[in-house]
């Protein structure tokens, strides 16, 4: 059974929307995050004096639904973010509005640490696939002591479960309903198996809620061309074929090389049926017919019941 976990967060300045720091119980790392707009009173701070690790996050200006994101090391975090902050033709990067910095309230992490924590951020960012890196390749550094390393996974670990929380999701990794789960490290319970289905095209798609989203399974059949009304899920349906997720099969259709995580069963539904779609009602129980709503409502009134008769007995 996952244990949980005790996440402290602050508002500096009071507001939702300004400067947020973060701190995980028994970690020695320090969150600090905030919007580009409050850079001024972001670099004041301490925090920005120290070595650590930082990512600048924007929309992608191309229209994919996927961030982009930056990742970078400095032992002056403060100096650094003044550099970006900089207009584009004069060394400076212009696509982000969001920073997100990484230090220790120990100041033990040292440079030679934070090049290696570097390093593993982008290598992980890059597959998990969630945002558009903005670095590129990722330089391997693996000059640091065995041990040195071990603590440098542990904190790694801290930042991909404290990031999300944040609302930065591209380090959260995506569980694979379709390959067995480890014996030592067992998947999070997924829900049974929906079916879509527009046998007209040859289309059939199997699909599971795992981890707070829902994924289209490997092997899953998609309409071959996006035939609905221009915007809403038709870019993720061009990224997906662009990015060799949906692969051209024979009877001019598509199929999914691998399982996919979508944020909601309607955007799931889309992909698969090349247009607008309904998760609620498209997605529907194998082996019964019930529709993907119907099935949720069914367990929230299951939940809501068993919350009552244990409050009664309490």
């Amino acid at each position: 059974m996952t244990q949980g976990r005790s996440i402290r967060l602050f508002l500096v300045d009071g507001t939702p929307n300004g400067l947020l720091t973060a701190e995980i119980m028994n970690w020695t790392g320090h969150v600090l995050t905030g919007p580009r707009t409050k850079l001024s009173e972001l670099v004041q701070r301490p925090e920005c004096g120290r070595t650590g690790i930082y990512f600048l996050v924007g929309p992608d200006l191309e229209g994919s639904p996927r961030p982009q994101v930056y990742i970078g090391e400095s032992d002056d975090v403060g100096t650094r973010l003044k550099q970006h902050n900089r207009p584009e033709d004069k060394g400076g990067k212009d696509f982000w509005e969001k920073v997100c910095l990484v230090t220790s309230k120990d100041q033990n992490l040292t440079k030679a640490h934070v090049k290696y924590l570097e390093s593993l951020l982008i290598q992980s960012a890059g597959e998990l696939g969630r945002c558009k890196l903005v670095n590129g390749t990722a330089h391997e550094y693996i000059n640091l002591p065995e041990s040195d390393r071990a603590d440098m996974a542990f904190f790694m670990e801290q930042i991909r479960t404290v990031l999300p929380v944040l609302g930065l999701d591209f380090l959260r990794g995506r569980p694979m309903p379709s390959h067995p789960p480890s014996i030592l490290k067992p998947s999070p319970a997924a829900s049974p198996k929906f079916v879509a289905e527009v046998p007209r095209y040859g289309i059939k798609a199997y699909g599971q809620e795992l981890d707070g989203e829902f994924y289209v399974l490997e092997g899953s059949i998609a309409r071959g061309t996006w035939t609905g009304v221009d915007g809403g899920y038709q870019s993720l349906y061009q990224q997906l074929c662009d990015e060799g997720v949906l692969v051209e099969d024979e009877n001019k259709v598509r199929r999914f090389a691998s399982d996919y995580a979508f944020t909601s069963p309607s955007a799931a539904a889309a992909v698969v049926s090349g247009r607008s779609a309904n998760g609620r009602i498209h997605w529907k129980l194998e082996g019964t017919g019930q529709t993907y709503g119907a099935w949720q409502d069914q367990q929230v009134s299951a939940a809501a019941t068993l919350g009552k008769s244990r409050s009664e007995l309490a």
